[in-house]
């Protein structure tokens, strides 16, 4: 997660690969399609918070976030999507295709330290989107089943999934929460506390607009995709980062939390006509529900809020990072 005020470095344009950090990873559901806020259905966190922008999350604030790891170490963020299910980015899967490699612990508050809340999982199934490669951004999502359901609790509660009617629309504004670094290029701190930050949507025409800005890619070329959405700042200093990968873009709808996108990549962070690039959820319904056809949809109205010009907000995003050319001119980041 970008934070204003520490310093950060611009994208390379050298394939790199972050050094993943070595932690201590700590020891069928349904709900109604009616959105209740005055019970315990998905998107309806226990604890709440007013702080607002770049700071410590409340502990049990965001009750859907989870960790995902690889042999032990922390690679990537994800959401809780029901007992047994969790979303993530496709390539944080880019290190193995084995379930037995990952873990995936819930109801953490940093990622190393204490965390009573704490429970860790194995997987026992992923699924990537078929249309996702190593050298692209399509179809960057994946499913990931645990290998058994978990129970829920004030700290461990799944996220609402929009259905694929629902747009959201630019300017509202919305929540992305990680573990990710606080500058390009950083390294994550083993005590590092859940980081959560507010930013406005921006749709994926806009934001393909802000990409070609300095770039000499042709604007007869689509940098982001339709099934992709956007969030941040035009003039930056505010953005998801390395690590972040894989965890959720969450806006709340009359009383209740749904997730627009899966944070996917972006070019630097923070960086004026750059901002973060999500894969968005709604896009995606067929496929998941292809996939485990007993997870439920909402429908909702999202209202626009503020426009995306004002930097009153922060972000954050998972994962290992890996730079690439995009079009051998745009350096893309995948968190």
């Amino acid at each position: 997660m970008y934070i204003p005020g520490m310093t950060f470095s611009s994208s390379s344009t050298t394939l790199t690969t972050a050094v993943p950090v070595s932690l201590t990873v700590p020891p069928k559901t349904t709900w109604s399609t009616t959105i209740r806020t005055s019970s315990r259905v998905c998107g309806s966190p226990a604890i709440f918070s007013r702080i607002v922008g770049g700071t410590d999350a409340v502990d049990g604030e965001w009750p859907w976030q989870v960790v995902l790891y690889v042999g032990g170490t922390f690679i990537c963020g994800g959401s809780l999507i029901s007992e047994q299910w969790v979303l993530s980015a496709a390539h944080c899967f880019d290190y193995s295709s084995y379930p037995s490699y990952y873990t995936i612990s819930l109801g953490m508050y940093r990622l190393g330290g204490s965390n009573p809340h704490g429970v860790t999982v194995e997987v026992e199934q992923i699924i990537k989107n078929s249309q996702y490669t190593y050298t692209g951004v399509r179809g960057d999502i994946a499913l990931v089943k645990l290998k058994i359901p978990v129970a829920f609790n004030d700290y461990i509660h799944p996220i609402c999934l929009p259905a694929a009617s629902i747009s959201f629309l630019s300017g509202m504004e919305c929540w992305v929460t990680g573990w990710g670094t606080r500058s390009s290029g950083g390294s994550i701190s083993s005590l590092n506390t859940l980081q959560k930050v507010m930013t406005p949507l921006i749709d994926y025409k806009q934001c393909d607009q802000m990409y070609h800005i300095g770039s000499s890619i042709s604007t007869d070329i689509t940098i982001i995709l339709e099934e992709s959405i956007c969030s941040g700042y035009k003039e930056g200093g505010k953005d998801s980062c390395q690590g972040d990968s894989g965890g959720p873009l969450v806006c709340k709808v009359n009383g209740t939390w749904f997730q627009a996108g899966v944070v996917s990549w972006g070019d630097g962070c923070a960086l004026a006509n750059r901002p973060g690039v999500y894969t968005l959820v709604p896009a995606y319904e067929s496929w998941i529900k292809t996939n485990v056809p007993e997870l439920l949809f909402h429908n909702v109205i999202p209202e626009s809020t503020n426009p995306p010009d004002s930097p009153e907000g922060s972000a954050s995003r998972y994962c290992t990072s890996w730079t690439l050319v995009l079009f051998s001119v745009l350096s893309l980041t995948l968190f």
